[in-house]
C-alpha cells in the first residue's frame, strides 16, 4: 500500500484576488514562501521516499525549500509532472470572478452548474481533469509500491482526490477545505483512495488568514 503526502502550493496574489489560476504561471507571494518555510520544517520528520510536484511555479517554490533539505540529507531529488497541473479552465484562465461575469457571461453560467462534461472554451472538463489527475496518481503508485511519497500540487487536483475517496462523483462544487501549503494523506493501493487526513494546517499556526474559495458561494 502505498501512501501519498499531498500537499497544496503556498499562497499567490491571484489566491488573494480570488482568480481563476488554472495553468497559468504564477509565483508565490511572500506568505506563499512563508508557508512553503514552514511546510519543509513540518515535513522534515517524515518518511518520504519521493518527492513530485506539478512544473508550475507555485507548485515547484512550494517543494524547493523541503527538496533542498531532503537532498542533502537523504539524496532525494524533486521529480516534476505536468500531469499534477491545475484543471485547465481555457478562456478564462487568470480571470477575476466579476470579469468572467460581465465578459464571459455565458461561460460563468455553465461553469456555475458544476456539471462534470462542460468544458470552459478551450479548457477542459472535470471528468477529463479527474482522469488525467488519478492516471497520474495510480502511475506514481505504480513506480513506488509500499513508498511514502509526497506529491505537490493544486486545489483543483486535491478536490479530484478528495471526491474520488469518498465517492461523491464529479457533479456539484467543491465540498472539502483545501488551504495553501496544507497537508492531505491518502493510501492507495488496488483501486482503492483511502482518507487518512484532510486539509491539516496546524504548521501554520499564527500565519495571516487564508483566502476563502468557495465554490457555492462563488456561483450565486
Amino acid at each position: 500500500m502505498t501512501e501519498l503526502v499531498l500537499l497544496r502550493h503556498g499562497e499567490t496574489d491571484w489566491n488573494r484576488e480570488l482568480r481563476f489560476q488554472g495553468q497559468v504561471d504564477v509565483p508565490l507571494n511572500a506568505t506563499g514562501h512563508a508557508q512553503a518555510q514552514r511546510l519543509a520544517q513540518r515535513l522534515m520528520a517524515e518518511p518520504i521516499d519521493h518527492l513530485v510536484s506539478s512544473d508550475l511555479s507555485r507548485a515547484r517554490q512550494t517543494a524547493d525549500p523541503f527538496a533542498q533539505q531532503v537532498q542533502a540529507a537523504r539524496g532525494i531529488g524533486l521529480a516534476v509532472d505536468a500531469a499534477l497541473r491545475e484543471q485547465a479552465f481555457g478562456r478564462i484562465d487568470g480571470m477575476r470572478v466579476e470579469d468572467i461575469k460581465r465578459d464571459h457571461a455565458d461561460v460563468w453560467a455553465g461553469w456555475t452548474q458544476f456539471q462534470s462534461d462542460y468544458v470552459v472554451p478551450e479548457g477542459e472538463s472535470t471528468r477529463q481533469f479527474h482522469a488525467r489527475v488519478m492516471s497520474a496518481l495510480w502511475q506514481l503508485v505504480a513506480s513506488h509500491p509500499g513508498k511514502t511519497l509526497a506529491v505537490v500540487t493544486h486545489g483543483g487536483v486535491l478536490d479530484m482526490v478528495f471526491r474520488t475517496a469518498r465517492g461523491l462523483g464529479l457533479e456539484g462544487p467543491r465540498q472539502s477545505a483545501i488551504p495553501n501549503a496544507g497537508i492531505s494523506r491518502v493510501r492507495m493501493q488496488d483501486g482503492v483512495v483511502e482518507l487518512l487526513q484532510w486539509a491539516d494546517t496546524a504548521h501554520l499556526d499564527v500565519m495571516p488568514a487564508q483566502p476563502v474559495y468557495d465554490q457555492q458561494r462563488l456561483a450565486r
